[in-house]
């Protein structure tokens, strides 16, 4: 059994940093990718940012230059950093990690259950 623990998240105004924390537990081989997905009311569920094995890292447009991820998938552990919070940054933050628990069992996705960053005056 695979789990995804996340925290972080919170109520902070325009302008401030929050920094948002994952790891994953259980019987796990490998992971290839850690990373986070973002969910706003009414909006279908996006990624945010990735961290692959080996340590590159991408982001989507929005976040590039305001938030910073980290973390090693080796010890199964990613952290958000996020700078300059906008309201529209505002949606339930999700873990999410690409991994294979055994050698002969697939490659799956497995998902946090979500924390909630709110960003208002």
């Amino acid at each position: 059994q695979v789990q995804l623990v996340e925290s972080g998240g919170g109520l902070v105004q325009p302008g401030g940093s929050l920094r948002l924390s994952c790891a994953a537990s259980g019987s796990i081989l490998t992971v290839y990718v850690m990373g986070w997905y973002r969910q706003a009311p009414g909006k279908q569920r996006e990624p945010v940012a990735g961290i692959f094995a080996g340590g590159t890292t991408n982001y989507t447009d929005s976040v590039k230059g305001r938030f910073t991820i980290s973390g090693d998938t080796a010890k199964k552990t990613v952290y958000l950093q996020m700078n300059s919070l906008k309201p529209e940054d505002t949606a339930v933050y999700y873990c999410n990690a690409v991994l294979r628990t055994a050698v002969f069992r697939p490659i799956s996705t497995y998902w946090g259950q979500g924390t909630q960053v709110t960003v208002s005056s």
